[in-house]
């Protein structure tokens, strides 16, 4: 019997462009989490004594800044080269080959398996045969996994691939196959990278397993991050178990705004989950966002008031979870209580200007004409704005809803203080 790690998309010193842009954003806590969920693995590979741990892809985030990268990933394998622990591992869309262009010499217990076609690892000692290939270059198109060897006789075989399978909602479709494919090679388990959720594709014979990447690198990779720890019997059964090593944890706080008579009563709903959430992470660093739906009597002043809403909800952390959070952003996706286009407002400017921003909300041909318009705004964005979970493309309809959507509320406070004499 033999037990051994299944690790992948450690995306180590991984740059995270832009987040200086936030306000308070604890930059040094958040770049470091790679490096300590790395320095978590090795412990528990240390703490298991496993016989060997498979890194199925994407060690690093792509070419290093400086030799430091790689310096601290030599570390951390030549603590486990003491432990005579040996470490198997493909690389992935991110540091291919073509990607990389520095490199170290890595410790002998480390195996990087071939980018020009697959191999097999076979540790006799354990009865395993370990199959593999990484990716020469980022974009691998191809079934990499058609052209695996046959399975080894007489021994456990495990397969390392990453891939998308056949697709998957907000990854690029590399080294794309099925789940049939791997089954028919025969092997006993595939170690999957590339899909940064655990999750078990097949459970029985052959077992495929994604682990996950091991720390969320920003709010759309929430909830726990770590790898998975692989006991096999004397039989060849196994059992998998996760294992958490991330540091710092993205959590998403959806708020319910319909039953708030105000903003007070919609932070204090904040409080109250976030005792929950911090609960869960234990003494991990928290990075949250804040989304509020419902449709409110409050909506105009959520939005319009954005800036002290987010103020009010950062102090609550402050108070609840001191230095252990940081609200990351509030979305605030309310609905008025009456959303007609123009039906509170005599007639005038101002009712012109709501009636034109409501009704071309729904109005495919203004949308496109607005997008036009702001076509050149588009191609002047610096490039931090242009990708990542929080870009702006002004030609996605979804967006410049939202943003007429939010200039109503405007409209109706600026009505409001003229009918006031203001």
């Amino acid at each position: 019997m033999f037990k051994f790690i299944h690790a992948a998309d450690i995306h180590l010193d991984s740059p995270l462009r832009g987040l200086s842009q936030y306000e308070g954003a604890p930059v040094e806590e958040i770049r470091g989490a790679t490096r300590r969920a790395l320095q978590n693995l090795v412990h528990i590979a240390l703490d298991e004594a496993v016989d060997f741990v498979l890194i199925a892809g994407d060690v690093y985030d792509g070419d290093w800044k400086d030799h430091n990268t790689g310096l601290y990933f030599v570390r951390q394998m030549a603590r486990l080269n003491k432990a005579e622990i040996p470490v198997f591992l493909i690389a992935g869309n991110h540091d291919a080959q073509s990607v990389m262009t520095k490199s170290l010499r890595l410790p002998d217990n480390v195996h990087t398996f071939s980018t020009r076609k697959a191999e097999t690892v076979h540790l006799e000692e354990l009865g395993v045969a370990l199959h593999g290939q990484g990716f020469a270059t980022k974009s691998v198109s191809k079934d990499l996994s058609a052209k695996y060897p046959p399975p080894v006789s007489n021994a456990y075989n495990i397969g390392l691939l990453h891939t998308s399978l056949t697709g998957y909602e907000g990854h690029d479709d590399y080294a794309p196959c099925t789940v049939a494919g791997l089954t028919h090679l025969g092997y006993d388990y595939w170690a999957l990278g590339h899909i940064h959720q655990q999750e078990c594709i097949h459970p029985e014979e052959p077992a495929i397993w994604y682990s996950g990447c091991i720390q969320g690198r920003h709010i759309r990779e929430t909830e726990k991050k770590g790898c998975l720890v692989v006991d096999v019997d004397e039989q060849g059964d196994h059992s998998v178990r996760f294992e958490t090593l991330d540091v710092l944890r993205w959590t998403e706080i959806e708020l319910d705004a319909s039953t708030c008579a105000d903003v007070g009563t919609c932070v204090d709903q904040f409080s109250q989950r976030l005792e929950t959430a911090l609960e869960e992470a234990g003494d991990r660093f928290l990075a949250v966002r804040v989304v509020i739906t419902g449709k409110t009597e409050i909506h105009d002043q959520l939005v319009a008031d954005g800036v002290s809403l987010q103020n009010e909800l950062r102090n609550a952390a402050n108070i609840h979870g001191g230095e252990q959070v940081w609200v990351e952003k509030v979305k605030v996706r309310t609905r008025p209580l009456d959303s007609g286009a123009g039906d509170a407002f005599d007639d005038g400017p101002l009712a012109m200007l709501h009636e034109v921003v409501a009704s071309m909300k729904s109005d495919e041909a203004a949308l496109e004409g607005l997008s036009e318009l702001l076509k050149p705004l588009q191609d002047k964005l610096p490039s931090d704005l242009k990708t990542g979970d929080e870009a702006l493309d002004f030609s996605d309809p979804a967006l410049l809803t939202t943003i007429l959507g939010e200039a109503e509320p405007t409209i109706r406070r600026a009505w409001r203080a003229m009918e006031a004499g203001q």
